[in-house]
């Protein structure tokens, strides 16, 4: 009886350790699609601000209440803005957030290709009157 209880308190400590290890992955990815609102560019997994590690700690919070990724995503941006997440959505408040340097790129060869061929093009020959004032003005 002892040892089926022992080996019963080893799986359920096991599986424990599993679920805590579960949850503790599952902080930690989450705490890496979040932006620390005080250092802008790291994530809050990252981040060592207090905001961050307060932040890091509702997630813990909400893990344990049984919320998904999704409802503690919502919950973060719902409270602090789409500026948390730190990929964000594509929609029309990102748009150019995401096609901003495409369109940049697109104008810079645009203008690229208007100066090469504007140097490749052949000036215009000189009139009769322009040669003969150009012919005065060198002699």
């Amino acid at each position: 009886m002892r040892t089926t209880a022992a080996l019963l308190c080893t799986v359920l400590m096991a599986t424990a350790h599993a679920a805590d290890h579960e949850e503790a992955a599952r902080a930690r990815a989450l705490a890496e699609e979040l932006r620390c609102l005080v250092c802008q560019n790291q994530t809050i997994a990252d981040s060592h601000a207090p905001l961050a590690v307060d932040l890091r700690k509702q997630i813990d919070r909400q893990i344990a209440d049984g919320k998904s990724d999704r409802e503690i995503v919502s919950y973060m941006t719902d409270r602090y803005g789409e500026f948390i997440v730190y990929r964000p959505p594509f929609n029309a408040t990102t748009f150019l957030l995401w096609c901003g340097p495409f369109l940049l790129l697109a104008f810079g060869a645009l203008i690229a290709w208007r100066v090469v061929a504007g140097r490749r093009r052949a000036p215009a020959p000189l009139s009769d009157a322009e040669r003969q004032r150009a012919r005065r003005l060198l002699e």
